[in-house]
């Protein structure tokens, strides 16, 4: 496939791991960047066993998280502990842009693989180090996943009813944020370098990323002492706010009104003048105070009713309300098909695997997803021949030496 796309010429040699790196460089891969992935042939990937899996089965190459985060990538398999990749290693630095990483801080100084010692390498790299903490401070030696950086930015502890232990965000919520984040930072820093011809190191804080998010909390906390509550699918603006039962077996409708407008809206929608009439919920303030009766107006209009036809009932009176969906509503979802949101590539071993595609649409350099995520060293001799000019001794020695795996 013909690559004319925005980062054609952008080469990434990729350390990444399990979701909040990889899918990060899966964005850049989308529009055009080459991308070598390393793996580890001795400790698998982590992403490589998390559901949900091709087919309903269990093996190295199903997992549908990997292979959304890796499509459009090269694979190599490099034993980084074995003396005889880091000449891979180093040629593979020589010949990219830009080095990424998402092991613990420790981790690539006790290779030998660091930015000072990597700029030795290539004076001009750029190298992006993404971990739950940041490389410096107090906390910056804790290895885990995204829904411990949510912890402990705040999100956790929001999360859930008042009466009730927090529950916190869905999965590693730090994990869907931060690749926004790593993406943006590396455009950044190759505008800087062709600009100055300067390379530079990203020290990159996945909580950090995140924790903006909570700005009006921490906003109010540090100017007016207040801390934020857990208050379940409440606001504390908007009254009503919440999901509220339809007809059927778990069937839900999200429903927000954001002003009076938006109340009359409902109201009508519900043909219920009862409502509309008291004054008591006339206003924002009103509204909140009587939260609940209002909610359980609501629950005992919407559960008699399908999820579909109150969805469209509201949305006629100008009222913000759709159903929730389930992953098979929001696969044949009109609006994700009509976009190409799911795109089904071809896997060598597992015929099509279904991944989601490029979310944004660029109008004269639209991105595309080129290849399925690859095996374990699927591509070896490509890497070791094609990109890096190794002749068959070569690739033969580094077979016998264990390196590949």
């Amino acid at each position: 496939m013909a690559n004319d796309l925005p980062l054609r010429d952008v080469k990434i040699c990729d350390f990444m791991w399990v979701m909040a790196g990889p899918a990060s460089t899966r964005i850049l891969a989308d529009y055009g960047a080459t991308v070598v992935r390393i793996e580890s042939p001795t400790r698998v990937d982590t992403a490589r066993t998390l559901q949900p899996y091709h087919g309903s089965q269990f093996g190295p190459d199903t997992s549908g998280l990997f292979a959304n985060c890796n499509a459009g990538k090269f694979g190599i398999s490099l034993d980084l502990g074995n003396p005889a990749s880091r000449k891979v290693v180093y040629d593979l630095v020589r010949w990219a842009d830009v080095v990424t990483e998402s092991f613990s801080p420790k981790a690539m100084r006790a290779w030998g693989f660091d930015y000072e010692s990597l700029r030795k390498v290539n004076p001009g790299l750029i190298m992006l180090s993404s971990c739950l903490m940041g490389q410096t401070g107090p906390l910056a030696k804790i290895a885990g996943f995204g829904n411990m950086a949510a912890a402990i930015a705040g999100f956790t502890n929001l999360t859930g009813w008042p009466d009730r232990p927090p529950s916190g965000v869905f999965g590693a919520y730090t994990d869907y944020v931060a690749p926004r984040f790593t993406a943006l930072a590396i455009l950044a820093a190759l505008d800087h370098r062709r600009r100055s011809g300067q390379g530079q190191y990203i020290d990159q804080s996945q909580a950090e990323c995140a924790i903006h998010f909570l700005a009006p909390a921490i906003l109010d906390y540090t100017v007016n002492a207040r801390v934020e509550e857990r208050i379940g699918n409440s606001d504390s603006a908007f009254a009503p706010h919440g999901v509220y039962p339809a007809a059927g077996d778990d069937q839900w409708v999200a429903i927000v009104c954001r002003d009076d407008d938006d109340w009359r809206g409902l109201c009508a929608a519900m043909e219920n003048e009862e409502l509309a009439r008291d004054s008591r919920y006339a206003s924002a303030a009103g509204r909140l105070d009587h939260r609940e009766t209002i909610d359980a107006a609501i629950g005992a209009w919407s559960r008699k009713l399908d999820r579909g036809a109150i969805e469209s009932r509201l949305q006629s009176h100008g009222v913000p309300a759709h159903q929730v969906q389930n992953s098979a509503d929001a696969y044949t979802d009109p609006q994700f098909v009509h976009r190409g949101h799911f795109v089904a590539l071809d896997h060598p071993s597992l015929g099509k695997f279904t991944v989601e595609g490029p979310r944004a649409k660029l109008s004269r350099t639209p991105a595309t997803v080129r290849r399925a995520a690859p095996s374990l060293g699927q591509d070896n001799q490509h890497v070791l021949e094609s990109i890096l000019g190794y002749d068959e001794t070569q690739i033969s020695e580094l077979v016998a030496s264990g390196a590949l795996g």
